[in-house]
């Protein structure tokens, strides 16, 4: 599989590295609006092309799928665009801004037996299978806790009066739409959608929300969850069931898991793994999907639904909070 990238930043490098773990993906060809740019990445990474027009990207006839890690608000008309040029789609997330516009390049994609999906990590890992089966130990359920607090490298440029895209609400993104995803994806993906959300947000001078927190109500458990960009947590997320306890270090790359009783305590995952290990799985997914184009795949349909599920919670949490996006 010959793929391409959009976008240049860190995230861009850390799939090609990981697809480096995948048999049959090849880095062919790299974009970036600036020429020098697009030239200095694709030689980095031993890009065979590079290019400044996503037309002539999307017109390559070597070029058979697409990773997109450009800023937020370009996710949807790149991803439309791509697809409808005939090219396999994996998006950084959030994919899409709403679940609207995840629908239609979902439907577009299968019209066009063409493979659109999300690039999230943790669904993808070993340690997501092993956190399912570790779900029947702990007996019945009633409170999970889903904590991810990150000091963003951005936020101190932000403080000195710079506008970081990250921080910059006409890109779509603040704190609910970078990490607060992950957050929403582990809530989605273990236990489905919830009955009710309550949600709270705080919002920086710039319009992009800081810090936020929600609670999702099921008919038998309450998840609550917390998320920021403008701080630093310590304490690991935890599912807590009568018979046991699931503590997990890093709800992002599911690592750290432990599994707690008041008669044992061990190490389930380990602390620290190669984030190649980690984003190596979201790669081999989208490879196996574009190889067999099996939309029944249980694997697909799961990836598709949750996806789904995370855009309308996301939805839901932007309306109660009136974000300006």
């Amino acid at each position: 599989m010959n793929y391409a990238t959009i976008g240049t930043s860190w995230i861009t490098e850390k799939f090609i590295s990981a697809a480096k773990c995948v048999e049959d993906m090849k880095l062919y060809a790299v974009y970036s609006r600036n020429e020098y740019t697009a030239r200095a990445f694709a030689e980095k990474h031993g890009a065979e092309k590079y290019f400044t027009s996503l037309e002539d990207l999307a017109n390559d006839k070597n070029t058979d799928s697409v990773y997109i890690a450009s800023p937020n608000a370009f996710h949807f008309e790149q991803s439309k665009f791509l697809l409808e040029h005939s090219k396999n789609v994996i998006c950084e997330k959030p994919a899409t801004t709403t679940k609207e516009q995840m629908e239609y390049l979902i439907k577009l994609a299968e019209e066009k037996n063409l493979v659109y999906t999300e690039a999230i990590m943790s669904v993808h890992t070993n340690a997501f299978d092993t956190l399912k089966e570790l779900l029947c130990q702990i007996g019945r359920i009633r409170s999970v806790n889903l904590n991810f607090c990150q000091l963003s490298s951005k936020y101190p440029a932000y403080l000195e009066g710079k506008n970081p895209n990250i921080f910059n609400p006409e890109m779509h993104t603040g704190c609910l739409m970078d990490i607060g995803v992950y957050n929403l994806y582990i809530a989605a993906a273990l236990f489905g959608e919830p009955d009710k959300i309550l949600s709270d947000a705080h919002f920086l001078e710039s319009g992009a929300d800081s810090n936020g927190c929600a609670i999702f109500s099921y008919k038998d458990k309450s998840i609550s969850l917390l998320y920021s960009k403008t701080g630093q947590n310590y304490a690991p997320s935890e599912i807590i069931g009568d018979k046991g306890t699931i503590s997990i270090d890093s709800i992002s790359q599911l690592t750290g898991i432990d599994f707690i009783s008041k008669e044992t305590k061990y190490n389930v995952v380990p602390y620290e793994l190669d984030r190649d290990t980690v984003m190596s799985g979201e790669a081999r997914f989208f490879k196996d999907m574009v190889r067999s184009k099996d939309f029944t795949n249980p694997k697909y349909i799961f990836a598709t639904q949750t996806a789904l599920t995370v855009r309308k919670m996301c939805d839901i949490i932007r309306q109660q909070n009136s974000f300006p996006f």
